[in-house]
This record gives structure tokens, sequence and C-alpha cells, in this order.
């Protein structure tokens, strides 16, 4: 896997992954940015959503579950020195579906984060990780493929 960090001006940089997407990375004004994208902090919290959350997925889809939505809220708790690392991360999973298993839902995120999620396991021996799940049934929209 390969990634590059490139700087802009000011302190905005553009990332580019190796599979060829990028996007934005920008300061605070306050640390000479102009806030025009996000910080360097909250894409490794959006990876570990969505590390997670492509788990999860990909988990209920093999187990037949008919799963209209899946969110993933994520809170955390920095340190107030400096380096600033994640103390606490909290992730709150949001499924709904039809006729969902609980027992499934709740395999498959425990799966996730005790097993298959890469970012957890690289987070885990520093941050202190909790999780919550709430599952609801959906409205009679079709389930997305």
């Amino acid at each position: 896997m390969q990634a590059r960090v490139k700087w802009l001006d000011h302190m905005s940089f553009v990332g580019e992954s190796g599979s060829g997407h990028s996007f934005v990375l920008d300061g605070s004004p306050e640390h000479g940015g102009r806030n025009l994208g996000v910080r360097p902090m909250e894409t490794v919290l959006i990876g570990l959503g969505g590390c997670s959350a492509f788990d999860v997925m990909l988990m209920l889809k093999k187990s037949r579950q008919q799963v209209v939505d899946c969110e993933v809220e994520l809170n955390a708790v920095r340190a107030d020195a400096v380096p600033a690392v994640f103390e606490k991360i909290h992730l709150k999973f949001l499924v709904s579906g039809h006729n969902l298993s609980e027992k499934q839902v709740m395999r498959a995120v425990g799966l996730s984060l005790e097993k298959y999620c890469s970012v957890t396991k690289m987070l885990e021996e520093t941050v202190k990780i909790t999780h919550e799940v709430v599952i609801e049934a959906a409205a009679s929209a079709v389930p997305a493929d």
C-alpha cells in the first residue's frame, strides 16, 4: 500500500492514495490553516469508523441480513499535552433493516472490533476503545445491495 501527502500552501496538503483517490487536509486558522479540509487526526478517526463499518456490512451481507442503513458515530477524547493522541474513542453503530437478527449484528460488530478491523488493532494498545450498538427496524424501503 502506498500514499503520498503533498503540501499545497499555508497549512493545506493533498493526500493521494495508491488507489488513485485524493482529499484535502488543512489546519485550523489558529495554526495557519484556512479550514479547507479535514484535520489529520480526523482522518484517523474516520478510518476507524470506515474500517469497522466495512467489516460489519461485509459480515451482515454474508449472513443475508437485510440492512437498509449502517452508520458509525465516533466520539474521541484527545490528550491535553503534545502530542495530542487519542485517549478514548467511542463508536456507536446504528444499524437498521428488515428482520435483523440482533445476534448477527452484535456478532458482526464484535468480530470487527476484536479481530478484523486493522485500525482498531493498531490503536487498541494505546487508546481505550468502547462501543455500543443500536438496531432499528427499517421503514418499508427496499434494502440496498
